[in-house]
């Protein structure tokens, strides 16, 4: 049996047309249906029920069906594993990663790692840290860069960073030694105070912040980067990591404003991986000695 016909199979099914199939494949119509006769005359079974508007599997074709995804996608990680090694890549790391934590340390990180270690081939995959457990967990991934710590006992969790939150608003003008960077109420009456962009603080930060400044305005903004840009157009103000605004700090797009009237949190970045291998160890042990302020 040919891969090319359990190709043109699972098109047909997911098509439920062969027209549709023979569009998708550039073949024509004879030919996908050679392709599913040659299959149903080797298996001795039907594959699919016709009619005039579609065509639909057998209860034959639907047992028949997983067995033909799971050949070609062994075929498939053959090809792609076969054409890593003849490009030098000896072994491979999967990695899933939060969008704050890829957007500030994981460029220099994985451009140290990759450099030393040129025989490791990485993929990337972004993902909310709420799912990066999961992800861990279910082997999808081999290790996740999370913002939350994993509460799944298959998980082993390791903290690699402990950053403190602090207050930053646009620059409007001002330098360091300007009188409004005193009174950070201002900036609250006057801006929106962007929240929800990091997770794990801000529920009980939020309530804190209305408690004491009951009249401020907030936006829920899901992501950190663009918390970043709407702060530095001057639109709201927001409680973030320091190293997540470190190099708008250098360059003076957002400031930072002490906030003595609440304490705020500090927040956490962790390694997450279901197994002490070497290869992910040594990634782990490489991220955590990275210089993160």
């Amino acid at each position: 049996m040919e891969l090319s016909w359990l190709n043109t199979f699972i098109t047909v099914e997911r098509e439920k047309s062969f027209r549709k199939a023979a569009d998708v494949l550039f073949v024509s119509q004879p030919t996908v249906t050679v392709h599913i006769k040659s299959i149903e005359k080797e298996l001795g079974v039907s594959l699919f029920e016709r009619n005039n508007r579609f065509v639909k599997l057998t209860e034959e074709g639907r047992r028949f069906l997983r067995h033909a995804q799971r050949v070609l996608a062994v075929h498939q990680e053959g090809m792609e594993d076969m054409h890593s090694f003849t490009q030098g890549y000896r072994h491979k790391l999967s990695l899933a990663i939060s969008p704050s934590i890829a957007d500030t340390i994981m460029p220099t990180v994985l451009k140290g790692y990759l450099k030393r270690n040129p025989e490791v081939e990485i993929n990337v995959d972004i993902r909310e840290s709420v799912e990066i457990e999961e992800a861990v967990g279910n082997e999808e991934v081999d290790i996740g860069f999370s913002l939350l710590p994993s509460h799944n006992n298959d998980v082993i969790c390791y903290e690699l960073y402990e950053d403190e939150i602090i207050f930053c608003v646009p620059h409007d003008g001002y330098d360091d030694e300007s009188a409004p960077l005193n009174y950070p109420e201002t900036f609250l009456q006057q801006h929106y105070l962007f929240t929800h962009n990091y997770p794990g603080v801000w529920d009980s930060l939020h309530q804190k912040i209305k408690s004491n400044f009951p009249q401020s305005k907030s936006m829920k903004v899901s992501q950190v980067h663009i918390t970043k840009r709407f702060i530095a157009s001057g639109l709201g103000v927001s409680f973030l990591p320091k190293s997540a605004v470190r190099r708008e700090l250098l360059e003076g797009r957002i400031l930072e404003v002490p906030f003595p009237e609440i304490s705020l949190p500090n927040v956490h970045t962790y390694a997450l991986t279901k197994y002490n291998h070497t290869l992910e160890n040594d990634f782990i042990d490489f991220v955590s000695n990275h210089q993160f302020k």
